[in-house]
C-alpha cells in the first residue's frame, strides 16, 4: 500500500475507533474519575486530533487513483445524494435527543415530525448518505477510506446510540423508537416543511460551488454549469 494511503487509514481507524471507545465502554469509568465537563473536553480534543490527522493525511495521499470512475452518472447519483443528506442535517440541528442533552427526554415527549419522521437519526443518515455519495463516484483511494470510515461511523454509531440511550432514559426512549424508526422512511422526506427545504437548497447551491475552490472539483450543477 501507498505510505500515504497507510497513514490515512490509520488515521480514519484512530477517528472512529476512538469516537467508539469513548461514546461508549470508556465514558462511563472517565466520567466517574474526572467529571462530566472533563470528559468531554477530552473527547473534543481527542476528536480534533484525530480528525486533524485524517484531514493531514487526506490531503498528502493520491488525489485521484482508482481507473474507470464512474463518470457523469456517477456525479449525477452522488449530487442527488447529497441534498437530503444536507437536509436531514439541518434538520437534525434542532430538538435533537440524540444529541447531548441534559434535558433530552423534555424533546421525545412529542409526536415525530420534520426529518425525525424519516429517521430518530437525521444526522447520522446524513453522514452516511454523504459518504454513499462519494463512494458512488469512485473516484480515489483516499476518498473511499473517508467515505468508508464515515458511513461506518455514522451507521453502527446510530445503532450504538440507540443502546445507550435506552440505557440512559428507559421508557422515555422505548416510546421515542416506538414513534420512530431507525432505516429512513424516505417517503416523509417532503414533509420535512418547505422552509427547510428551501434552505437545504440554497445552501447546497452554496456548498457545492465551494467545493470549487475547497477540493479543487467542481460539484453539484457546477460541474456542468463550470
Amino acid at each position: 500500500m501507498d505510505p500515504a494511503l497507510a497513514q490515512l487509514l490509520a488515521a480514519a481507524i484512530a477517528f472512529v475507533g476512538t469516537h467508539f471507545a469513548l461514546s461508549h465502554p470508556l465514558r462511563a469509568p472517565l466520567v466517574s474519575r474526572i467529571g462530566e465537563g472533563p470528559f468531554l473536553g477530552l473527547y473534543s480534543l481527542v476528536a480534533a486530533a484525530t480528525l486533524g490527522w485524517t484531514i493531514v493525511a487526506f490531503r498528502a495521499a493520491p488525489a485521484a487513483d482508482i481507473p474507470g470512475a464512474t463518470g457523469d452518472a456517477g456525479w449525477v447519483s452522488a449530487s442527488l445524494l447529497t441534498i437530503p443528506a444536507l437536509l436531514l442535517f439541518l434538520g437534525s440541528l434542532w430538538k435533537n435527543p440524540a444529541l447531548p442533552n441534559p434535558g433530552a427526554a423534555n424533546t421525545i415527549d412529542r409526536a415525530a415530525t420534520g426529518v425525525f419522521a424519516v429517521t430518530r437519526h437525521p444526522m447520522m443518515w446524513g453522514f452516511a448518505l454523504w459518504a454513499l455519495a462519494h463512494l458512488l463516484l469512485g473516484w480515489s483511494w483516499r476518498t473511499t477510506i473517508v467515505s468508508v470510515a464515515v458511513g461506518f461511523l455514522a451507521l453502527v454509531g446510530a445503532h450504538l446510540q440507540d443502546r445507550k440511550k435506552e440505557a440512559l432514559l428507559g421508557a422515555a426512549w422505548a416510546e421515542w423508537e416506538a414513534k420512530t424508526s431507525y432505516w429512513p422512511r424516505w417517503q416523509y422526506l417532503f414533509r420535512a416543511g418547505w422552509a427547510l427545504w428551501a434552505v437545504t437548497l440554497l445552501l447546497w447551491l452554496v456548498i457545492t460551488w465551494s467545493h470549487i475552490h475547497a477540493a479543487g472539483v467542481p460539484a453539484g450543477i457546477w460541474r456542468w454549469l463550470s
